[in-house]
């Protein structure tokens, strides 16, 4: 059963038919105030850039804009968004492996009810996905301070002994961060640190 309705979810579309994006639009505002569009894009790049600020909590995205060998890495090129729920706007057939890579799909020939349904559906799956990763979100104070060290760019090593520590806990520690934030990469923590004001853009450059 899901939850009710929850107003406010900011959503951004990415889709490159400005029809299709425009009549995305009109079905989320019958929705009321359960949706909020914060952006609608024709491509991912120009909503990478974006989305950092934005944060949003819902992205549609239009397979297409992706070439074939990003299309089974969308979750790792938008990392920034750990919490996000991503849902496939879809033409026609959709291969297995692609739709793997996002928490649900609407089809241009459901109708508002239908879309809606399965949005909040992606939403609370998102949820219950993130409460079920173990431990919570939130970084511990030792996990933060290795993290900032990670965006500085020190090997396990130097991170071991400027903390004193060995560099299995140091290894342990990245673990827990990755699992927490969703973000695998060195780019894409330096990234969760500057807008978690952990470190300055000074530090890294």
């Amino acid at each position: 059963m899901n939850s009710s309705p929850k107003k406010g979810r900011k959503t951004a579309i990415i889709e490159p038919s400005a029809i299709i994006a425009a009549g995305l639009k009109a079905v989320l505002a019958e929705a009321g105030n359960e949706f909020e569009i914060c952006g609608i894009f024709d491509d991912p790049a120009h909503f990478a850039e974006r989305a950092p600020l934005l944060q949003p909590d819902l992205v549609l995205v239009d397979p297409v804009v992706f070439d074939f060998q990003k299309r089974a890495t969308v979750h790792s090129y938008f990392e920034h968004l750990p919490q996000a729920a991503f849902v496939a706007i879809v033409y026609g057939f959709i291969d297995p492996e692609t739709q793997k890579q996002y928490h649900g799909c609407v089809h241009i020939y459901d109708d508002s009810r239908k879309i809606v349904r399965k949005l909040r559906q992606a939403l609370d799956d998102r949820t219950r996905e993130t409460e079920s990763s173990g431990e919570g979100y939130e970084l511990t104070d030792r996990e933060s301070e290795i993290l900032v060290s990670v965006a500085k760019g020190m090997t396990n090593k130097e991170i071991a002994d400027a903390h004193h520590i060995s560099v299995h806990t140091v290894i342990s520690h990245r673990k827990n961060i990755t699992r927490k934030t969703g973000i695998k990469t060195v780019s894409g923590l330096t990234v969760y640190a500057l807008l978690n004001n952990l470190i300055d853009q000074s530090d890294i450059e």
